[in-house]
């Protein structure tokens, strides 16, 4: 969508530094906001003693296996935070998933998403925050129901990769409800079209 008489074009952008310190200065909090609730409700689990037999069981091999794991586990999330991402902005586009299109920047070997229609800003923020909520927010609340100290790592993880998306949401949160949203295609960021008063 080009700048009409009836929608002014705004591009807002955000610095890809901040972000990854945002994402640094963000994990203690998200640690501390999922751990205290696990802790308070499964301490009697995590014992001196049941650490101290964790911590005799970590052989090499142990800590070679647990460090693949958990690379293959990150990079699989980060492929699917950006499917949901595009299955959630696909819903709210005239065009559907001929709007959404995926990539890898191979540099840092990181997959992106990013949508190039238009929408409405209510519907970019749910196709923003989806990932969180699905990755990081459920898993977390799981792990505090169930005890599954994985779940809460898994939780902790991925809702500090959603950081660039809760800067994303932050950035929105002055504009009008009733502009469009579109992704910016090279940087992170968006354009917002915002409506002319009459």
């Amino acid at each position: 969508m080009k700048q009409t008489n009836e929608y002014r074009k705004e591009t807002v952008t955000i610095d890809i530094g901040r972000a990854n310190l945002f994402g640094v200065l963000i994990l203690i909090p998200i640690a501390v906001m999922y751990g205290l609730p696990y802790y308070w409700k499964w301490n009697n689990s995590l014992s001196i003693e049941v650490v101290r037999i964790f911590i005799s069981n970590l052989t090499p091999k142990a800590i070679a296996g647990g460090t693949a794991i958990f690379l293959f586990v990150s990079v699989l999330g980060f492929i699917v935070h950006e499917l949901i991402h595009g299955v959630t902005w696909a819903r709210y586009t005239k065009k559907g998933f001929k709007s959404i299109q995926f990539g890898m920047v191979w540099e840092v070997f990181t997959p992106y998403c990013y949508c190039n229609e238009p929408i409405l800003k209510k519907h970019y923020i749910i196709g923003a925050i989806m990932p969180a909520i699905i990755l990081g927010f459920i898993p977390a609340i799981i792990s505090i129901m169930f005890g599954n100290i994985l779940l809460l790592l898994l939780g902790i993880l991925f809702t500090t990769i959603a950081c660039g998306d809760f800067l994303v949401i932050y950035k929105l949160r002055k504009k009008d409800m009733d502009s469009l949203v579109q992704d910016h295609p090279s940087e992170l960021g968006f354009y917002v079209y915002r409506k002319m008063k009459s």
